[in-house]
């Protein structure tokens, strides 16, 4: 190969590695500031949103039993499991006290009623005694009357000198005699009547007595009804601590007294759950759920409807503290199985899927493509940023941020209702880039791995 050729050859190779490296040089310096992220599109799609929390499966309806009598448990016919009606018997306690207080109060009110028949013939016996005294004091008064008379008519005789003075005498001392009778009568009378008031107020007193012995005998039965239990509802019997022997113990101010028994009303079946504060704002009486049961497999649902609210934030302990503590996150929700399954047991654990919103072929994005960006008040006179939400749309290669509002939220997407379209290519990722990316950026779109 001549000189000349080798030249010719070195000079070619010495351009084409110059034109390589100004063209990496051009490119590099063509990238600097471009922004690399994904992009999606806007679309029309139906969304669901739910809120989900985890909670227990309850009876609508469950009763703690417990005694109103202390005493030792002699006989206890049912067993944890067993299904019971209203009124059947539960628990028996020994008895011996309380019986033998019934019988005495039986015993007492009888004597007190023994007391009351032998009171009314006193008291017709004293009413008798009044009514022979005023029967004397009217023949003791005709009697005066006549012999005053006669004392009279012979008053004048003797002033006529027509009898003598001792048959004078004699008509005055027959005169005297009847006063001496009528007074003896009226006497009698007093007697009489005073001897019947004493008995009526006996009788009065007895009677007293009477519903006294009465209350003590409906109180010494209510005390020997309590050493009876029997259940108030239709139901089964889900917990059971005592065994026959143990002692019953009474509840006292704040002391529990005793639980004997649970007896749960399984015919309606709920699942009460925690939902969070942020949520609860859109939970509402009358929407649908699906119950999830670990204990009947993961693939299993039930469907229920929301039943209860919550008005009042619990605190960790599960219980309503009105809001007031700062730990208050949960609120109370109680979701009504429609069909509830035989395999259901109180306490099981649950987790709720609620729909709280549907909506049908409405604009949505994916959740992470919406972003919060701050802009200067357009009242100068106020220093404070105020926040926009929206996302970032792709145009000739720039990102340009458009404030949105959105609507219901669904799993992965959420509803756009003002400020994009379905022809906006809009950032989608990473989270990164969406968190720093500026206005009008220059951007270049990587697809997804």
């Amino acid at each position: 190969m001549t000189l000349k050729k080798k030249l010719l050859i070195s000079g070619a190779l010495v351009l084409v590695i110059g034109a390589a490296a100004g063209f990496s040089i051009y490119q590099y310096l063509k990238d600097q500031g471009v922004v690399t992220l994904e992009s999606g599109k806007v679309v029309r799609q139906d969304l669901t949103q739910t809120v989900s929390a985890n909670g227990e499966i309850k009876p609508k309806k469950s009763v703690n039993i417990s005694s109103n009598a202390m005493g030792r448990i002699i006989s206890m016919p049912v067993r944890e499991g067993d299904r019971v009606h209203a009124g059947d018997l539960l628990i028996r306690l020994e008895s011996i006290q309380t019986e033998a207080d019934v019988k005495s109060a039986e015993a007492m009110l009888e004597a007190a009623l023994s007391e009351t028949e032998g009171m009314a013939a006193q008291l017709r016996a004293a009413e008798e005694g009044v009514n022979s005294a005023k029967a004397d004091i009217r023949r003791s008064e005709t009697d005066m009357a006549r012999a005053k008379q006669s004392l009279d008519r012979n008053e004048q005789l003797r002033k006529e000198g027509l009898i003598s003075n001792e048959q004078y005498e004699k008509y005055k001392s027959d005169y005297d005699f009847t006063v001496i009778a009528l007074n003896s009568a009226n006497t009698h009378l007093a007697q009489a009547e005073a001897q019947t008031a004493v008995v009526k107020n006996s009788r009065e007193q007895t009677t007293i007595r009477i519903a006294q012995q009465r209350a003590a005998l409906v109180r010494a039965k209510d005390s020997q009804s309590k050493t009876t239990i029997t259940s108030p509802l239709d139901g089964i019997i889900t917990y059971l601590p005592v065994n026959e022997g143990e002692i019953a113990i009474v509840g006292i101010q704040n002391q529990p007294g005793t639980n004997l028994m649970t007896i749960a009303d399984l015919s309606v079946i709920t699942a009460e759950v925690k939902v969070d504060e942020t949520d609860i704002v859109n939970v509402r009486v009358g929407q649908e759920a699906k119950i999830k049961v670990d204990a009947l497999g993961g693939e299993k649902f039930l469907m229920g409807h929301v039943s209860e609210v919550g008005n009042s934030a619990l605190n960790k302990s599960g219980n309503n503290n009105g809001g007031n503590s700062q730990e208050a996150k949960d609120f109370k929700v109680v979701i009504t199985l429609d069909e509830p399954s035989k395999e259901l047991r109180p306490g099981l654990s649950c987790t709720a899927t609620i729909t709280t919103a549907n909506a049908k072929q409405v604009l949505s994005i994916p959740i992470q493509a919406l972003t919060i960006r701050e802009f200067d008040n357009p009242d100068k006179t106020i220093k404070k940023k105020i926040e926009k939400e929206g996302v970032f749309t792709i145009k000739n290669g720039i990102a340009l941020f458009h404030p949105v509002k959105t609507g219901i939220t669904g799993t992965t997407d959420i509803e756009i209702v003002e400020g994009l379209t379905t022809d906006d290519e809009i950032v989608t990722g990473p989270y990164q880039v969406l968190r720093t990316i500026q206005d009008n950026a220059r951007v270049k779109v990587e697809k997804k791995s």
